[in-house]
């Protein structure tokens, strides 16, 4: 049976509460470099929650019903790499060949997502709180849109930042770690929920 009220405690909890980017401090590459324009950002967020989501979904199947029972736990890391790997090449020849304005736009970033510890660290966290496949899919969707939120408010953010009058010593990177640091403040208000 699904326990609905644990479904949405994973959700509150994986895309606000324990914010991958803004809390873990994990996907920060793509966080920072992708972050320029609202456009870019949506698209790498997009990928990125695809990703995220079906490797969510394919590692815990692999990790309950291969790895686990035939006691190859010491795989997992390899096994989930590979299953990533896989995912984030579907997506760029995906992109390359339907969406090519976006594909160029996020450049070197969209294999990077294989490389995202983001992406990794999701599925390794699916297996320490003994997630089941439902909990695990779930809990990626959340993650990704979490990263997703974050991004995009960066991009945001980034975007109006341009137009302003900032000192000289804080132009560039200074104000964005500033500005990502304020985010995380601000997200550490829903620790309450």
């Amino acid at each position: 049976m699904i326990d609905m009220e644990k479904l949405i405690g994973i959700i509150i909890a994986s895309s606000l509460i324990n914010n991958v980017v803004l809390s873990q401090f994990l996907g920060i590459c793509p966080f920072l470099g992708v972050s320029k324009k609202v456009k870019t950002a949506a698209g790498m967020g997009g990928a990125v929650v695809f990703v995220i989501t079906i490797s969510s979904a394919v590692a815990a199947v692999i990790y309950n019903f291969i790895l686990e029972p035939n006691g190859l736990e010491y795989l997992q890391t390899i096994v989930f790499i590979l299953v990533i790997a896989a995912l984030v090449q579907f997506v760029e020849m995906f992109l390359k060949k339907f969406v090519k304005g976006l594909y160029k736009a996020l450049g070197v970033y969209l294999p990077l997502i294989t490389t995202n510890c983001a992406v990794l660290g999701v599925a390794l966290t699916n297996v320490q709180k003994s997630y089941d496949v439902l909990e695990s899919t779930v809990n990626g969707f959340a993650t990704a849109a979490g990263f997703m939120l974050s991004i995009v408010l960066m991009a945001g953010i980034r975007e109006r930042i341009e137009g302003n009058d900032i000192p000289e010593s804080f132009k560039g990177t200074p104000i964005v770690l500033v500005s990502a640091g304020l985010m995380a403040i601000a997200f550490i208000g829903f620790l309450g929920l």
